[in-house]
């Protein structure tokens, strides 16, 4: 495979890559200079650039908006399998409700010769690998949330202790009102995303775009396989 063509055939993932390491690094540098102005202002010296991308402050920031995204995926794959939104290209069409038979998943003895690997033996192997999705979405938002929480409560004790008050253990910080307004400003505005997606998806189009139904598709038809 030609460099080129591995580019052509990956360009969409590569794209979301760069615009990723891009922002995060951002966010990194925009952070900093933050850091340094706060700092300064209280007359203590700041942090070296990649003491402060190490530092609780940067990572419980990263941690509380990848657990949010993670969190989205995964209340959105689970939720698909089993509900539906007659128009909409995210859904299923009405009727098609539940994990569906394994012929039209194409396991066991109805794989092809080129499926999966674990599509094809059955028993266990099939059942996680036909669950891996969901799994895997729903260990990164716990490890993310984990993350964001710990480091969190590192912060939330640095705080207390500039205003000579204890610092809070983890499980008075997981509890507090500051750890859930973080924590559900990044929810809220992840449910308002996939649900106006969701919504609008089925009145309005976006010619070429696999997120989108054809221009001529019906309002009422849900998917493109239900034509």
């Amino acid at each position: 495979m030609t460099m080129r063509r591995m580019l052509r055939d990956n360009a969409l993932g590569l794209f979301f890559l760069l615009l990723f390491l891009l922002a995060l690094g951002g966010q990194a540098i925009a952070g900093y200079f933050r850091q340094v102005e706060e700092m300064t202002q209280h007359g203590r010296a700041p942090a070296d650039f990649i003491g402060f991308v190490l530092s609780p402050d940067f990572v419980v920031d990263v941690a509380e908006n990848w657990q949010s995204e993670f969190l989205q995926f995964f209340l959105f794959i689970a939720a698909t399998v089993w509900l539906v939104q007659r128009g909409s290209p995210e859904s299923k069409k009405p009727g098609d409700e539940g994990r569906e038979s394994d012929e039209a998943q194409m396991v066991g003895t109805h794989a092809s010769a080129d499926s999966p690997g674990w599509a094809k033996t059955g028993g266990w192997r099939t059942a996680l690998y036909g669950n891996s999705l969901m799994i895997v979405m729903g260990t990164v938002f716990v490890l993310s949330w984990l993350l964001q929480s710990l480091a969190g409560t590192i912060v939330a004790g640095e705080e207390s202790a500039m205003h000579g008050q204890p610092a809070p253990s983890w499980d008075e910080y997981v509890v507090s009102a500051d750890f859930w307004d973080r924590t559900l400003q990044n929810w809220q505005s992840e449910f308002l995303a996939v649900g106006t997606m969701v919504a609008f998806s089925i009145y309005l189009r976006q010619r070429g775009s696999a997120e989108s139904k054809p221009v001529g598709t019906p309002h009422g038809v849900s998917a493109v396989e239900s034509e």
